[in-house]
């Protein structure tokens, strides 16, 4: 799933951006979750993360390069798109990491354009994302979300915060080279993420969604190195 918040004082255009990205992501038939704002004030308001973001710069209030000041200081890692009617004013944009900005209005060759760079980026970043394919289906999920993998019959089950289950056909040895290090391989079967870990004990992690995970005999020592490493590292 891909989050995706659009950010415009003027309802035609966030209306637009809206149909242009579900006609977009449809066709590469990948799941989007969009939420609108008509101001800064209320974007900075929105405590979910969001994977892409359009912003105006000419808002009434707070201008979109204000508030995409306040969303780099409180760590937003997400693709940042300006959608403008004065072209000089994104020169301004290198210094809030804009990966690029539209010229109102919008036309859809341009916003493709755009979109598929932006998707190659995506795929290319590793970082915090996870890019699954299923079939003819992708998406991509942040590792902010895993609570844990599981591999049955050569399926990998990916459990979310959500309580949302993704499955694909990969090995868990793959799935391990992907991720970061605050994931841990604590049994041949598992994959948990330690920022979940609510506590451990008798061979068995014990997980804030209520999952209880074997930890292998042979890695328990390994894990309880990890768990204190983690801590440093992570928070």
């Amino acid at each position: 799933m891909i989050t995706i918040a659009i950010c415009d004082d003027e309802k035609q255009t966030a209306d637009q951006i809206r149909k242009l990205v579900n006609g977009f992501f449809r066709e590469k038939s990948m799941e989007t979750s969009i939420a609108c704002f008509s101001s800064g004030e209320d974007l900075l308001k929105y405590d979910k993360s969001i994977d892409i973001l359009f912003l105006d710069i000419q808002m009434k209030g707070m201008d979109g390069m204000e508030t995409a000041r306040k969303l780099r200081s409180r760590q937003f890692k997400g693709f940042l798109i300006f959608i403008t009617i004065l072209r000089e004013m994104v020169f301004q944009s290198f210094e809030v990491q804009a990966y690029d900005y539209l010229v109102k209005p919008v036309e859809e060759r341009q916003f493709a354009r755009t979109m598929e760079r932006l998707l190659v980026s995506m795929n290319n970043a590793g970082g915090e994302k996870l890019l699954v394919q299923k079939g003819y289906e992708r998406s991509i999920i942040s590792f902010a979300d895993i609570v844990f993998a599981e591999i049955i019959d050569r399926k990998v089950y990916l459990h979310l915060a959500s309580s949302e289950v993704v499955d694909f056909y990969d090995r868990i040895e793959n799935l391990e080279e992907r991720l970061d290090s605050r994931f841990f391989r604590c049994h041949r079967s598992y994959l948990i993420n330690m920022q979940y870990l609510k506590s451990y004990k008798n061979g068995v992690a014990y997980m804030e969604n209520g999952k209880e995970i074997p930890i292998s005999r042979l890695r328990s020592k390994d894990f309880s190195e990890v768990i204190l490493q983690y801590m440093k590292d992570w928070r």
